[in-house]
């Protein structure tokens, strides 16, 4: 496995990160540690989950992911062994109100009760790594395109936020910070303020990358390589998409797009034409599409570390061997050919 800084930070994570939003809802929790087990076993150091998950988000479930790991971790005693990162929610007024009363803001009383509350659920003093899992204000994600141009800007100030995870990372509940879902200008913004208020840095952002969603190279790559901020690519299989299972109308039993077909994101026809160009270049080179979308994004020179995650324990191993694959120079200009007609189709 190799091991990658993250930031400019001591921290050393594994280029693969096991992903956990399905625990709880998709997989019990025997399940998970079965997952636990095996990918710590071939050398993933790096775990990512939030006080959101499960998804999908719903009151009875919420933090049933991070009580899962908690558990795994008292019952192994290998909490030194792992980075750990999880992130405090974002507003989400109209789809997130069981969280603390609907009215959730990235400012000190809901960051310091999320904090606190991730820290019980995980049974752990610390965290390694804390992100904002997306902004406090109205901009681009979770594939919106067109920026809002919001005419009142009722948002916490990042550097209100910044101030908050400061007292956290002096209290040592928290060793480094991070973003989600984030824009160039916050990127950049959050840089500056760490720098002029001597406030903590970011040390990563965690986006969606993939080969259905390439917009992280424009702006949000330079920054990565000039500031040291890397991608930690989350959905890089575009909800499995690109595995081919959902080509031709297929909806295989217990998959997530069988289960819930509203996340449909990576489901156009743009991104289904695209994924079955994908899918049959990938077996043209008689390699498993799963395994070279994920070496594809593995391989880019900005990502940190490429987040996966798996239903089933045959699919983790899949994925995790992805990292012994090498992408040759023409599969990767044929890569390139495809993505010049079908240019992120899934944003």
């Amino acid at each position: 496995m190799e091991y990658r800084l993250l930031g400019n930070s001591r921290i050393r994570v594994s280029a693969l990160c096991l992903g956990t939003m399905t625990w709880g809802e998709q997989n019990t929790e025997a399940q998970a540690h079965e997952q636990l087990d095996y990918a710590l076993d071939q050398g993933i150091n790096f775990l990512d989950t939030a006080e959101m998950y499960p998804v999908p988000a719903r009151a009875q479930t919420q933090g049933a992911t991070e009580t899962i790991i908690g558990n795994w971790l008292k019952q192994r005693n290998r909490r030194d062994r792992i980075i750990l990162a999880t992130k405090v929610a974002g507003p989400g007024r109209d789809w997130l109100t069981h969280f603390r009363g609907g009215n959730n803001r990235l400012d000190r009383a809901n960051i310091e009760s999320a904090v606190d509350e991730s820290l019980r659920r995980l049974q752990t003093d610390y965290i390694d790594y804390y992100q904002l899992h997306w902004p406090d204000r109205q901009t681009n994600y979770f594939g919106k395109r067109g920026y809002p141009w919001p005419e009142q800007d009722d948002s916490i100030p990042l550097e209100e936020t910044l101030a908050v995870l400061a007292d956290l990372v002096r209290a040592g509940k928290v060793r480094e910070i991070g973003v989600s879902n984030e824009t160039p200008w916050g990127v950049m913004r959050g840089l500056c303020l760490s720098e002029n208020r001597r406030l903590p840095r970011i040390q990563g952002i965690q986006n969606p990358y993939s080969l259905l969603n390439r917009s992280f190279e424009v702006g949000l790559a330079e920054i990565s390589h000039r500031e040291q901020v890397g991608l930690l690519a989350y959905s890089p299989l575009g909800f499995g998409v690109l595995s081919g299972k959902y080509l031709d109308g297929a909806h295989p039993a217990g998959a997530r797009l069988t289960l819930f077909p509203d996340y449909n994101r990576y489901s156009n026809v743009q991104a289904r034409a695209a994924t079955k160009a994908y899918v049959k270049l990938a077996r043209d080179y008689d390699l498993d599409p799963t395994q070279m979308a994920l070496a594809f994004v593995t391989s880019r020179p900005f990502v940190t570390s490429n987040i996966i995650g798996a239903t089933s324990l045959k699919q983790l191993r899949s994925n995790i061997a992805s990292q012994e694959i090498r992408l040759p120079g023409e599969l990767l200009a044929a890569i390139d050919r495809i993505y010049q007609r079908y240019t992120d189709p899934a944003p």
